[in-house]
């Protein structure tokens, strides 16, 4: 097993927290997204307490965008966490969450009018920058709202991680932020400290996603640092507060080695005070945004396994009631998982199989050549460390209704996301067929 709260129950069923994932299948239905709720907090604690051990003057953001519920804004919370929103519907969520507006950042690289003018409304504590048409934008909604908002600017510091070309966002050549080598942070700060509508209260950088090295965090902290002491020399003005990001790795295989949590921060703490003493430099409140690493490891996607297919001396394909719908990530960045049959969990290996999804696509593969036991229909598929980029990357394609949402603690299952039906897919078209009579009929799916 690849987490520790997985086990294996007297029936030889897999168990979640210690609850039956057959059950759980069997109750709420499938595709199933299952959460640790204990997990989950206790990945919340772990990182603020790593990070408060070594920098006290330092903060924890949960990257809203890994997976954003309400359910999920309360237990950030709760924990203590501040909140990374990423668009007008992630901000509404933790509203109406009643999570404190004052708590929350503000993320985006095309943050529309509408978008900002509703975050100025409701006081969020920071807007994270990333153009210079968005400090226009910004400029002209608290001149008309009478109000200024506090800031922090996003830089490309130039650094690529060892991730995936869709997922690294830290090198010049990116959608992101305000370029160093280009000179468009300086340009981003000058104009910045001018505007009496904004207070530049500091820098945002995220180096990319996935990372299982400590040296981009060591290099993202020497970066950001030298341009806290540029912008002091330049302009006389004292930077307070340097976001790095997230970017810490997961597992989702055996192959994946992440290092803990303490030693990427060690490395980044340590790049930030070394150059603060050598430039004399005040130390800045130091933000981070772990969203995979918090929620990742804590969900499982339970699938029902249908119609197999047997190519002699080619493959056996194994299809699931979800696929691509679900999870996208194996068909855009060719992400890996492994998986157990639920309810054959402690029997021996038997085949290799791949596990396709139910999509249009024959791209919709989740799982390439896995070692399973004998595979039957009916047999329940749980996938592991599902809970990040799933239900928040998840869609309608081919008018597939997206999966329930349940939490485990104590180990109780509470359903936080009902399942989409039929109706739900409709519910908003618009449609009129004069002179006949439309029946509608009840479908549970």
């Amino acid at each position: 097993m690849l987490h520790e709260n997985l086990s294996i129950n007297e029936k030889g069923h897999l168990e979640i927290a210690g609850v039956d994932a057959v059950e759980l299948a069997n109750t709420f239905g499938t595709p199933l997204y299952v959460f640790d709720e204990g997990l989950i907090r206790e990945n919340c604690r772990k990182f603020k307490k790593e990070l408060a051990n070594i920098y006290e003057n330092s903060g924890v953001i949960y990257a809203g965008k890994a997976f954003m519920t309400m359910n999920m804004a309360k237990i950030v919370e709760e924990e203590g966490l501040y909140l990374d929103v990423v668009s007008g519907g992630e901000l509404y969520t933790a509203l109406k969450a009643n999570f404190p507006a004052s708590r929350i950042f503000f993320h985006g690289n095309n943050k529309s009018y509408q978008e900002l003018k509703m975050a100025i409304q409701y006081g969020v504590g920071r807007i994270v920058v990333d153009n210079f048409y968005e400090i226009e934008l910004i400029n002209d909604i608290c001149k008309k709202m009478k109000k200024t908002v506090d800031i922090l600017l996003r830089i490309t510091p130039g650094i690529e991680a060892h991730t995936h070309d869709y997922i690294k966002t830290g090198q010049i050549d990116s959608k992101f932020g305000f370029g160093l080598e280009n000179g468009h942070a300086l340009m981003a700060v000058k104009t910045a400290v001018k505007m009496k509508t904004v207070n530049l209260i500091g820098l945002h950088c995220h180096i990319g996603s996935q990372i299982f090295e400590t040296q981009p965090f060591k290099d993202a902290g020497i970066i950001m640092m030298e341009l806290v002491k540029t912008i002091k020399d330049e302009f006389n003005y004292e930077i307070e507060e340097l976001d790095f990001g997230g970017g810490f790795g997961i597992k989702y295989t055996k192959d994946d080695k992440p290092l803990p949590v303490k030693e990427y921060l060690e490395a980044l703490v340590l790049s930030v005070r070394e150059k603060a003493e050598e430039f004399g430099l005040k130390l800045p409140k130091l933000l981070i945004e772990p969203g995979r690493a918090i929620v990742g490891p804590a969900g499982v996607t339970l699938y029902t396994i249908g119609a197999i297919k047997n190519i002699p001396g080619i493959r056996k394909y194994v299809s699931v009631d979800g696929g691509m719908s679900d999870n996208i990530r194996p068909a855009l960045y060719n992400a890996k998982y492994e998986a157990v049959i639920a309810n054959k969990a402690s029997k021996p290996l038997e085949e290799v199989v791949s596990i396709a999804g139910k999509c249009c696509e024959s791209g919709d593969m989740l799982i390439w050549d896995i070692n399973l036991p004998k595979v039957e229909p009916g047999d329940i598929l749980a996938v592991f460390s599902t809970g990040a980029y799933h239900h928040s990357m998840s869609s309608n394609y081919n008018m597939l209704p997206r999966p329930a949402v349940v939490f485990i603690n104590n180990k109780k299952a509470r359903l936080v996301v009902k399942r989409e039906t039929y109706e739900d897919l409709i519910k908003n078209e618009l449609f009129e067929d004069k002179g006949k009579t439309v029946s509608f009929f009840e479908h549970t799916v």
